[in-house]
């Protein structure tokens, strides 16, 4: 059934040559298409490791990766990279190259004519908030932001199922990083990839994430949403990593849809009650309820409800967190 997953990884563990331990050890998981999948863990933990090794820039030493059901060490390097987009923290732009022929290094290397690039550089530029003339110039006359702006159009070029992330916003001021977060996601509500993302910043990984693989030493030590990561750590690091007593904090970071239920939708819609975004905030929903004074919240999707929040929902999810809450 491994064909069902965009991404599997079997007991795969990197050796490098004179190290004490592996790097990557016997690790396994596997990632739904369309999931954003966050590795989160400290410097050294095998992360960045892990995510080279499903393009092939470090070839495992044991166990097997595969992509859309393919063993990765049977493709083709160059093949299997041109279907993989990959962004790194130093955006990898050539300095030399205008900001549309870095964005269509792919697409050529792939046969693209021309006349099929054109339309898809704007297209791109319109996806990541770029002015259209900004592909005549050069990576040099652009700011930190917006060269790993350009980065991710350059990894989405060819429209690959897959990407690839490591740390891309790690050398970004705050206030850009946020907003880069905040494409992201726009990004990927419209394009549904399959992501793979490497950071050491927490709220970051809590911000972003469907699931979050939390690594030490070479290990995962969970794979979990980050609702579960945040109310059950599996252990007193993944805690510690996460400060999960900071709960009120971190609900500002977890999305409505990871603790809506289906049941009983049809209960507010059209009725005219409180309504909260599917991708919004679990603060700003905890907010909503008690300013609103009701039990529940209708939750949409663009204009379709798709499901319903409750008020001892989210009790249940704090008393979890033994963060307590005071109802109106």
């Amino acid at each position: 059934m491994t064909n069902t997953f965009a991404i599997v990884a079997e007991d795969v563990s990197k050796q490098f040559p004179n190290a004490a331990s592996p790097s990557v050890d016997r690790c396994s998981f596997s990632v739904e298409q369309g999931q954003f999948i966050v590795l989160l863990g400290p410097s050294g933990c095998g992360k960045t490791t892990l995510l080279k090794m499903i393009n092939r820039l470090y070839e495992p030493t044991g166990g097997r990766l595969l992509v859309n059901g393919s063993d990765v060490s049977q493709v083709p390097v160059t093949a299997l990279r041109r279907q993989i987009g990959y962004v790194i923290q130093q955006t990898g732009l050539f300095p030399h190259m205008r900001i549309e022929d870095n964005i269509a290094v792919v697409p050529r290397l792939l046969g693209w004519k021309q006349e099929r690039i054109n339309p898809r550089i704007d297209e791109l530029l319109d996806l990541i908030g770029l002015p259209r003339d900004y592909r005549k110039r050069f990576p040099r006359q652009l700011s930190g932001g917006e060269q790993q702006r350009v980065g991710i159009a350059r990894a989405l070029a060819a429209d690959p199922e897959i990407m690839l992330m490591d740390e891309p916003f790690g050398a970004i001021d705050a206030i850009t990083r946020t907003r880069l977060q905040d494409e992201l996601l726009s990004i990927q509500r419209k394009l549904r990839k399959t992501i793979m993302f490497v950071t050491h910043d927490v709220d970051e990984a809590l911000r972003l994430a469907d699931k979050i693989i939390v690594m030490r030493k070479g290990h995962i030590i969970q794979f979990d949403t980050p609702l579960k990561i945040l109310t059950q750590p599996a252990d007193d690091f993944v805690g510690q990593l996460v400060n999960a007593d900071d709960m009120l904090r971190h609900l500002s970071l977890i999305k409505v849809k990871s603790v809506i239920s289906a049941a009983d939708a049809s209960r507010q819609d059209g009725a005219g009650g409180p309504r909260i975004n599917v991708e919004d905030d679990l603060r700003s929903a905890l907010s909503m309820l008690l300013s609103a004074g009701t039990d529940s919240l209708a939750v949409v999707d663009g204009q379709q409800v798709v499901g319903q929040l409750s008020f001892d929902t989210m009790q249940h999810v704090l008393r979890r967190a033994n963060t307590p809450v005071v109802s109106s």
